[in-house]
């Protein structure tokens, strides 16, 4: 469960004022959140991500540095690097939130997802709006990662009070979260009157998911 005093992903995925078009009635019913931060700075910045499950549990933090050409592609970097690291502690089925703290990006991963789903609005699947230069190959990675999940949807926080910006923006003092150690946490089954994905792989007659791999360097082009 969620540490005293802490807000959880949910409560901020929820609390967004992201408009509703990416917040779906059931936008509460997620196995998993993650929120991802990158930082750019002249002389070195970060990616950060923290992942946890709709009760508030929490399951990774990661915090490396890295050196971006500008924070719009450090952004993108981080995304990439947080699904990545979500895929190897969840099952394919799973409903993700992501949060994020750039318009932009969340706009395009939204529109991804409607896209894909036949509600475009005008978008074609991949296109993702402007991407900025730079950030090309970590948008496919992060398409192909939103391809994998059942269910998908962003929302744009303030940078505040994303917790992954401590671990992007001071990487060193934060190189410790990444020794924690490998474990893949079963979320407490959805109940809304549907079937639940992750309840049912739970229950099936090999219940434990693949163990997660280490993240073992940085993102790069």
């Amino acid at each position: 469960m969620a540490a005293h005093g802490r807000q959880t992903l949910r409560d901020l995925f929820d609390d967004s004022p992201t408009p509703h078009i990416a917040h779906p009635p059931r936008t509460h019913h997620r196995h998993f959140y993650v929120a991802t931060d990158g930082s750019y700075r002249r002389d070195g910045g970060g990616l950060g991500a923290v992942i946890e499950t709709g009760d508030g549990t929490r399951v990774t933090r990661v915090s490396v540095p890295d050196t971006a050409p500008n924070n719009n592609v450090a952004e993108y970097r981080a995304l990439h690097l947080g699904l990545d690291v979500l895929a190897a502690h969840s099952p394919d089925n799973a409903r993700v939130g992501v949060l994020v703290d750039h318009d932009e990006l969340a706009g395009a991963v939204n529109g991804e997802v409607l896209a894909a789903s036949g509600g475009d609005g005008g978008w074609r699947p991949g296109d993702g709006g402007r991407i900025p230069p730079g950030s090309e190959s970590h948008w496919r990675g992060i398409r192909a990662r939103i391809a994998r999940f059942a269910e998908l949807r962003a929302a744009r926080i303030d940078g505040r009070e994303n917790p992954a910006h401590p671990l992007a923006n001071t990487p060193r003092d934060y190189a410790h979260v990444n020794q924690g150690p490998d474990r893949c946490v079963i979320p407490e089954p959805i109940v809304d009157g549907d079937a639940d994905p992750v309840a049912e792989a739970a229950e099936s007659s090999d219940p434990q998911y693949p163990p997660p791999s280490r993240f073992e360097s940085r993102a790069s082009d």
